[in-house]
């Protein structure tokens, strides 16, 4: 209490100061309209300029709150967008269906749909990758094709992956015949255009004309008979040869390529152990020595 008394005893002065320029300043302000406006105006600015202040100061020590908040708000929107887009992705697969229509008899085919997840088409050799592997049913030499057509056949296995030899390999061949004939040939890629292959070693006595549909032979266990693969472009065959040479449209578009569906023959197991048979059967000498 003696502290307080000093202290003002102290600065008496400057509170008597202070008391009459308080009472100036009403005097002054309260008979004047004028000068009470330039009043209140003046103090709502200084009061808006201080509240300002006090505002971006307090602001700024919030900054790391609200980073934080942020940045917390943003992982969970990641999150929700990577759940909404798997969901996506497992809904176009459930509605993928089949638009190809192979020859009737192909029964023991089934399929398993899977994502396009690395594709090249611009190399010497090229292949793909999809998201199904070994956990859902795929296993090597199973061919794959989508919508449209052929695409290749699957090479390697992981668990939850899989490598596919493209059609734009030259070390892929695939039977092929004109729909219109029962005279096949071999489909390869020449490595000119991800749009094009040839259609090589096809009898000289075939009928066919431009536009003519590439399919499948069936003549393995790998594809259904009757798959589109391409359309008929021109002859590109040597007249001195003795079998044709077509260029061919390939109908699977490689460069958009992301939806496909793996062939599996159930009956694959029965085919191998009939060819095995065969195979046995060719060692052996027919008479006997």
């Amino acid at each position: 209490m003696n502290e307080l008394f000093s202290f003002i005893v102290k600065n008496s002065k400057w509170f008597v100061f202070t008391f009459f320029v308080v009472i100036s300043c009403m005097l002054l302000f309260r008979d004047d309209p004028y000068r009470q406006h330039v009043y209140i105006t003046s103090a709502g600015k200084l009061a808006s300029t201080a509240y300002n202040g006090a505002n971006n100061v307090t602001s700024y020590f919030n900054l790391h709150e609200i980073n934080d908040d942020l940045n917390r708000r943003n992982a969970e929107l990641q999150s929700r967008i990577a759940a909404l887009e798997e969901a996506l992705e497992e809904l176009r697969e459930e509605e993928y269906t089949d638009t190809l229509v192979p020859e009737p008899g192909v029964e023991p085919f089934s399929f398993i749909v899977a994502h396009v997840i690395n594709n090249s088409i611009a190399r010497p050799f090229n292949y793909l990758t999809i998201n199904k592997g070994s956990a859902e049913g795929v296993r090597p030499e199973l061919g794959v094709i989508d919508r449209n057509g052929v695409v290749g056949i699957v090479s390697n296995v992981g668990s939850h992956s899989a490598r596919v030899i493209s059609l734009l390999n030259p070390h892929f061949r695939l039977s092929c015949k004109i729909k219109s004939s029962d005279y096949f040939g071999s489909l390869v890629w020449d490595g000119r255009t991800p749009t094009e292959a040839v259609l090589e070693e096809l009898p000289r006595h075939t009928v066919f004309k431009v536009g003519d549909t590439i399919v499948t032979s069936g003549y393995s266990a790998v594809f259904p008979p009757g798959l589109p693969v391409g359309v008929v472009l021109d002859d590109d065959t040597d007249k001195n040869q003795n079998f044709f040479t077509l260029r061919v449209r390939l109908l699977a578009d490689f460069t958009t390529m992301s939806n496909v569906q793996v062939v599996i023959n159930n009956h694959a197991d029965e085919l191998k152990a009939l060819t095995a048979g065969e195979e046995n059967d060719s060692k052996k000498n027919p008479f006997g020595n």
